[in-house]
């Protein structure tokens, strides 16, 4: 379908301002799943009509405009006023307004079920269907005349059979949206669950290891990404899997290392900051009050808000986390576990500000290494791809691990070593790893999953048999 005509059309059916239709734009443009929508559109007039659901779920006080609009808006008109008037939309608007990537993926939510509600309806209305056909056709046909000399009459008559046709279609879907309602606000309710599931996901993805700043952690994270991974949670069965065992790992790593810390760190007199746990109790009360909530907010977001301050340093020249993972054949059940669970423990090395490196292996091995812990959306989308398969071999990623600890400047590096399978490791190898590990001071953790622990004894400093990575016996890595 042609759709150049219709590009960078910023008519509106709502009040929209410059800053609404500039905003709309630059999100558009970054968005390649708003783009998708759009080319998929049943309506000729798609893409005015996801800039108007932006607006609506944007906007602090979006309404639908009093002003005549052109014929071809009509229908968009019809569409805004119907998902404006649901009673749920109001109470779902507190979730979007004023939220860039809220709004955005709001918008891609409801363009696509609001598409597929008119390709139902045109697949089962068949007056419908042929109707839309044929204004289809009539605008390939007139935008082709327009480049004919002497067409200039028949554009005319072209022009107003084309206006008569729209009329109808007009009526026709005023008439389908009254006469199939309910579904219409089934599918609106489908893109408000979805919406919020997508951005539950972003921040379990995103989030750090502190409670309560999901959405402080993804303002951090470039809109361009933000977009790009929620698009991924979308679209990605495996992602999604991957960002919900994430927000459960993350919520236990929370607690085990607050728990870890809560007896050997201190508070001594009052900092700024937006560490939630170390909020003062002040804080808070200006919280819940309506008059100092969105102050508050503001402070927080910037890292001026008060709170404790803190004896000593929580880490102190602590050398990488080092995470292998056994990624032979057998743990590919157990795929998106993993993952959700390396995800919580990098959140744990960038709040400790130490390096994360993951170490997946076979019979072969690949490398990712993340600074200070910090990992781009891009990174993630590598992450939920990768997976080797074959065989297994324990020397191949501790020689690698070995050999990333011997770059770090610190001490105190912690392995995780993690496996389901059994191979042999010998005996000059094993030497001269637990020499290495002695002279540069790292500990061994190995979680071995349903298998025997006899050989990965032989260079752990402490073995736990599990049964998954959601096995209580795993959530010790937490601790680290």
């Amino acid at each position: 379908m042609e759709r150049s005509k219709f590009h960078n059309d910023n008519r509106s059916v709502l009040n929209t301002d410059a800053f609404d239709k500039r905003r709309f734009k630059e999100i558009f443009e970054m968005s390649k799943g708003l783009q998708k929508i759009r080319d998929k559109g049943v309506l000729q007039t798609f893409e005015p009509l996801l800039a108007d659901i932006w607006a609506s779920l944007y906007k602090m006080k979006p309404e639908i405009t009093a002003v005549v609009v052109d014929n071809d808006l009509i229908i968009n008109k019809l569409l805004m006023e119907r998902i404006m008037s649901d009673e749920s939309f109001e109470n779902f608007r507190s979730f979007t307004r004023l939220d860039d990537v809220s709004s955005a993926i709001g918008t891609m939510k409801f363009g696509e079920k609001t598409n597929e509600w008119m390709a139902d309806q045109k697949a089962q209305d068949e007056d419908l269907h042929k109707l839309m056909q044929e204004i289809h056709a009539m605008l390939g046909h007139l935008q082709e005349q327009k480049w004919q000399e002497g067409a200039e009459k028949d554009n005319q008559t072209l022009e107003e059979t084309l206006r008569q046709a729209t009329a109808k279609l007009n009526e026709k879907l005023k008439q389908t949206l009254r006469n199939n309602s309910q579904s219409f606000s089934q599918a609106m309710a489908q893109a408000m669950q979805e919406t919020k599931q997508v951005k539950e996901g972003l921040k379990s993805l995103l989030g750090g290891s502190s409670t309560g700043r999901g959405d402080v952690d993804v303002k951090k994270v470039p809109l361009r990404d933000q977009l790009a991974l929620a698009e991924k949670i979308s679209t990605d069965k495996k992602m999604k899997e991957i960002a919900d065992w994430a927000g459960r790992f993350k919520q236990i790593a929370r607690k085990k290392q607050k728990s870890k810390h809560s007896e050997s760190v201190e508070r001594r007199g009052v900092t700024l900051g937006n560490d939630m746990e170390r909020l003062l109790p002040m804080e808070f009360a200006l919280y819940m009050h309506p008059i100092s909530k969105k102050d508050f907010l503001r402070r927080l977001v910037e890292g001026q808000a008060m709170q404790f301050k803190q004896k000593g340093r929580e880490v102190l020249e602590k050398g990488p986390i080092v995470f292998c993972l056994d990624q032979s054949g057998s743990m590919n059940k157990l795929d998106t576990q993993s993952k959700g669970f390396i995800l919580a423990l990098m959140s744990i090395a960038r709040k400790q500000r130490r390096d994360f490196c993951l170490i997946v292996f076979s019979t072969r091995t690949q490398i990712y290494q993340y600074k200070k812990g910090n990992m781009k959306a891009s990174d993630m989308v590598r992450l939920a791809r990768t997976f080797l398969g074959g065989g297994t071999n324990f020397a191949l990623p501790l020689d690698e691990a070995v050999n990333i600890i011997n770059e770090s400047r610190y001490k105190q590096a912690d392995v995780v070593f993690v496996t389901d399978g059994e191979d042999r490791v010998k005996e000059s190898f094993l030497e001269a790893f637990n020499k290495k590990k002695k002279e540069k001071s790292f500990n061994v953790l190995s979680l071995v999953i349903g298998c025997s622990t006899d050989t990965v004894e032989q260079f752990s400093d402490k073995v736990v048999q599990v049964k998954d990575f959601d096995d209580e016996g795993s959530f010790i890595a937490f601790e680290i």
